[in-house]
């Protein structure tokens, strides 16, 4: 029976899903039944991960990998804001709170609610500039086009406007000047 179990911490000291989760545990996002559940962990090989040195290592240097990177904080709020629609629901609700208080908590339950191109942000903007030369007077012959890019904030391609802004027209010069002199 030890040799399995011994089999089971070796495995599980590799997985380094399994080490993020065990940091996730240990960050309060995870319940100990959770992470039992998902690696199908017996009491005897749970009361063992506690005494691996090794894998407790592992475990404390992802803990700092994942706070130096932002993931901690990150699922944690997102833990957080998940329970904020049922305190704003509840201020809403309650008939004895401020006006003010509810009507903000009804603007924040709408921003929650939005998930349409109206939520996303604006989109980036560029310039086109070509340089064509000079005319005969010697001044530069520039051609500029200025625009925002429209996101498609779903990105399920069905527009072609992140690939071929609208408005874009191709402008064909005929004869230029410079066409006279054998340029």
């Amino acid at each position: 029976m030890g040799d399995i179990v011994d089999l089971q911490l070796a495995r599980l000291e590799d997985n380094a899903e399994f080490v993020a989760d065990c940091c996730r545990y240990a960050e309060k996002i995870l319940t100990e039944q959770q992470v039992r559940k998902k690696y199908r962990l017996p009491e005897d090989v749970w009361e063992k991960l506690g005494t691996d040195d090794k894998l407790v290592e592992k475990i404390e240097a992802e803990k700092i990998r994942r706070i130096r990177d932002g993931s901690s904080k990150r699922e944690r709020a997102q833990m957080l804001v998940v329970r904020a629609p049922d305190v704003l629901a509840g201020i809403l609700g309650d008939p004895d709170a401020n006006p003010r208080h509810r009507i903000d908590s009804a603007k924040a339950l709408d921003d929650f609610a939005a998930n349409g191109p109206a939520a996303a942000p604006t989109g980036d903007r560029f310039q086109i500039t070509i340089n064509l030369g000079t005319d005969l007077d010697g001044k530069p012959v520039i051609e500029s086009y200025d625009k925002s890019i429209s996101i498609n904030a779903n990105d399920d391609n069905t527009s072609d406007t992140k690939f071929a802004p609208q408005g874009l027209s191709s402008k064909v010069i005929a004869h230029k000047p410079w066409d006279d002199y054998g340029g």
